[in-house]
């Protein structure tokens, strides 16, 4: 049976990364760099990557990794998802890691694991786990590549590109360097994690796995990431309910806190609920992805569709409870409503996986 608590070294890992993410990663300095050319914080992601070791975390040892499992990067997440810091770490340490992993590469992982290379996975952030192989690149009998992909996440700071090509024996996963793309920037609603549109034209590539592996290692990929979002997704709706109850206690009204009304009460206590049981499947989800087990589809369909709503529907409620400064740009809050928001249409919507959820326990159509 699975164990959805958390282990002592699970907590430890928790203090080190929020101890770090506290001190470097405050909200003036996250909403500055919302506003600067620099908009991710790549001295935080180093120490994050390489001194902490966080970026091969689910790699083995014997790949540069540090051998530890997905329930250990569902604990970064939560902490990354409390702070919003503006860090790679979906997009690198979650998604073009697991691609690498599936595929069996043994040149790039260790270079990722160390932190000494940052790797996006060039598929859009809205691809489901089950949607079907891209076609909008393809790749010549050299092994060129060209054709585009958009809205992209973590690709603006990634030194490798994993594409997912059609050759002319099928399906590939390649390996690009980020010379070889044309990377565009997009406007995206979530500011601490930017979104950009790729291209290429015959673009020198490495293939990875070819149409045997190409597929799986793909959806692999994707369930890993959808699965761990889900944690990400628990540490931002703990946040907005944290602040909001903090804010509730010292606001006060007809001399007395306004947290202290039975209505308020009432709302955060239902919120309260919807985190606990968004975590449970998060936990779930992670603990399924790290044994391997054949539970895996249904755990991150459950968590990724309990855990999107839970998120948005806290972020939203922190935002009325704070009232007036809950809309201002100098209160957080809005930070975390876009990244609920966000995070909502990332690797398949909430109905996308209810949808999948629903062929996977075989409910018979309505």
């Amino acid at each position: 049976m699975s164990d959805l608590l958390y282990s002592e070294v699970e907590e430890d890992l928790r203090a080190s990364v929020r101890d770090l993410l506290t001190d470097r990663a405050g909200f003036t300095s996250v909403l500055a760099r919302t506003e600067s050319a620099e908009p991710y914080d790549l001295k935080l992601w180093r120490t994050l990557a390489a001194d902490l070791g966080l970026a091969g975390l689910a790699v083995p040892e014997e790949m540069g990794g540090q051998g530890a499992s997905y329930r250990e990067v569902a604990v970064v997440l939560e902490e990354l998802g409390r702070s919003v810091a503006p860090v790679p770490f979906l997009g690198s340490a979650v998604l073009a890691t697991a691609a690498l992993l599936a595929a069996g590469d043994t040149e790039l992982l260790p270079r990722l694991a160390g932190g000494e290379l940052i790797g996006a996975l060039a598929v859009p952030l809205t691809t489901a786990p089950d949607a079907g192989f891209p076609d909008g690149v393809s790749a010549n009998t050299e092994g060129a590549l060209s054709g585009s992909v958009r809205t992209v996440a973590d690709a603006s700071v990634a030194d490798v590109l994993i594409v997912p090509a059609v050759g002319p024996d099928g399906p590939g996963l390649y390996a690009v360097e980020k010379a070889g793309a044309t990377v565009t920037e997009v406007v995206s609603l979530d500011l601490t994690r930017r979104l950009a549109d790729v291209s290429f034209d015959n673009a020198s590539s490495r293939l990875l796995t070819g149409p045997s592996g190409a597929e799986p290692a793909l959806r692999q990929a994707l369930l890993v990431g959808a699965g761990l979002l889900a944690s990400e997704q628990v540490g931002v709706a703990q946040w907005c309910l944290d602040e909001t109850v903090a804010y509730l206690k010292q606001r006060y009204q007809f001399g007395r806190p306004v947290g202290s009304f039975q209505a308020l009460k009432h709302r955060l206590a239902d919120l309260y609920l919807e985190i606990v049981s968004a975590r449970a499947t998060a936990r779930y989800a992670a603990d399924t992805l790290a044994t391997g087990d054949s539970d895996v589809p249904v755990a991150v369909a459950v968590a990724q569709s309990t855990c999107s709503a839970v998120a948005l529907h806290t972020a939203e409620e922190s935002v009325q409870l704070h009232g007036g400064i809950g809309m201002t740009w100098e209160h957080p809050a809005h930070l975390y409503l876009k990244r609920a928001k966000s995070s909502e249409l990332a690797l398949g919507t909430p109905g996308r996986h209810r949808a999948a959820l629903a062929g996977l326990v075989n409910l018979p159509p309505a």
